[in-house]
């Protein structure tokens, strides 16, 4: 074949193959967007009881109710609302002791022991309410945990900020591929939101004022995004 054939021979190749190239340049922009958001806890939760041991089941039964009678008169005088408080356990148990000449385990006495579930709404007063409880005979004080009431709505503004960081990530792409980024295709959301931290600290009785950190609550939303693109002239 002559030089002049194989020439025109390439070019009607390219022609062919240009739809080709076409139809294989990507019609969207995919990305994920990623955003996190924190607030200060508005809400605290404690968990006090107490526990009181017996050579009998009603005296350690009559010993738990009159302490657990004084703990819930503590919580009222704090301020704290009948209806965030509840009794979470309540146990009547034997001690068993150690018989060696025997083997046997008898019964020799037993342990009566109440737990609420405080929550307080100002955040500010947990440590004073701590001290009231231990004031006031509680002797199991711990899973202390706070949160944030509001978290719907910081959620929501995360999503919006998830977006706005998909768009521009999708905006880098754009210009770095020669295309213009068109109307969104669709929007999903990357799992369950995540609370990334959330505070939490258990504690005993203690003489000395109770040291209470509440931190913060930061929660996580990842958007995934398709825009459409739009083409430059000629590809």
């Amino acid at each position: 074949m002559k030089k002049p054939a194989l020439l025109a021979a390439a070019f009607a190749a390219t022609l062919l193959a240009a739809p080709a190239l076409a139809d294989d340049f990507p019609s969207a922009i995919t990305v994920s967007g990623e955003a996190m958001i924190s607030a200060a806890p508005d809400l605290a939760q404690i968990d006090a009881g107490v526990a009181n041991d017996a050579k009998s089941a009603k005296e350690a039964s009559d010993a738990n109710n009159a302490a657990m009678g004084k703990v819930l008169l503590a919580l009222k005088g704090a301020g704290i609302a009948e209806k965030d408080y509840q009794t979470s356990r309540l146990s009547l148990q034997p001690q068993y002791g150690q018989n060696k000449s025997t083997g046997t385990s008898p019964v020799v006495g037993f342990r009566a022991s109440n737990r609420v579930t405080v929550k307080i709404r100002d955040v500010t007063k947990v440590a004073g309410i701590i001290d009231t409880l231990v004031g006031a005979g509680a002797n199991d004080i711990g899973n202390i945990s706070f949160e944030v009431t509001q978290a719907s709505k910081l959620l929501d503004d995360a999503r919006e900020q998830a977006v706005v960081d998909a768009r521009r990530k999708a905006e880098i792409y754009a210009k770095a591929t020669g295309v213009t980024l068109g109307s969104p295709l669709s929007v999903s959301e990357g799992g369950a939101p995540v609370p990334l931290f959330k505070a939490r600290m258990a504690t005993a009785p203690m003489a000395a004022p109770a040291a209470v950190a509440p931190g913060e609550e930061t929660l996580s939303v990842t958007v995934n995004v398709s825009w459409a693109i739009i083409r430059p002239e000629g590809r």
